[in-house]
C-alpha cells in the first residue's frame, strides 16, 4: 500500500479547504506550503500591476518557503494543490517542487480557481523541475466539491 501526502499553497483559504478534505478522504498526511513572507491582501491584488503576486510571476522568482518535509522519501504519491494564477501554478509551487527529489513519486496536481481551469499547468511546470516530474493527474476542484468526488479522483490515481 502506498503512502500519500497532500501538500498545498492557499492564498485565501479556498485551496486549504479542498486540501483538508482530500487528506481526510485519502487518510494522507497534510503539509501547508507557506511563504517565508506571508502574502497580504495588497500583495494578492492581481489587478494592480505592481502587486507582489504580479512581480513574482513576471519575474519568474523562486519564493522562499517556511518549513520543510523531513520524511519526503516515505511518500509514494504526493498531491500538490494551489490556486490558479495566470493560468498556471504560483511560483511558490515551482519552488516547492524544486526542493525535493520526486523522481520515484507519482504527483497529482489539484487546483482551485475563481474562473480559470487547470489547462496546461502540468505541461508548464514539468520543464522547470530538474529531472522532470511524474505527473499522473491534474484536476480543478471547487471548495464545495463533495468528499465523494475527491475520493473518486484520488482512487483513480492510487
Amino acid at each position: 500500500m502506498s503512502k500519500q501526502l497532500v501538500t498545498y499553497f492557499s492564498a485565501s483559504g479556498v485551496t486549504a479547504k479542498v486540501a483538508e478534505k482530500l487528506a481526510a478522504v485519502t487518510e494522507a498526511d497534510l503539509f501547508e506550503i507557506k511563504p517565508v513572507e506571508p502574502y497580504t491582501e495588497k500583495d494578492l491584488k492581481w489587478t494592480n500591476p505592481l502587486a507582489r503576486c504580479n512581480k513574482e510571476k513576471i519575474g519568474k522568482k523562486d519564493i522562499p518557503i517556511s518549513g520543510k518535509i523531513e520524511n519526503m522519501e516515505d511518500y509514494d504519491v504526493v498531491f500538490v494543490g494551489f490556486p490558479i494564477w495566470y493560468y498556471s501554478a504560483p511560483n511558490i509551487i515551482v519552488t516547492f517542487l524544486k526542493s525535493y527529489d520526486f523522481s520515484e513519486k507519482r504527483i497529482a496536481l489539484f487546483a482551485t480557481s475563481g474562473g480559470s481551469d487547470i489547462g496546461k499547468t502540468a505541461n508548464k511546470i514539468k520543464p522547470l523541475i530538474p529531472g522532470g516530474l511524474n505527473i499522473v493527474a491534474a484536476k480543478l476542484f471547487q471548495p464545495g466539491d463533495s468528499e465523494d468526488a475527491l475520493r473518486k479522483w484520488a482512487e483513480s490515481i492510487l
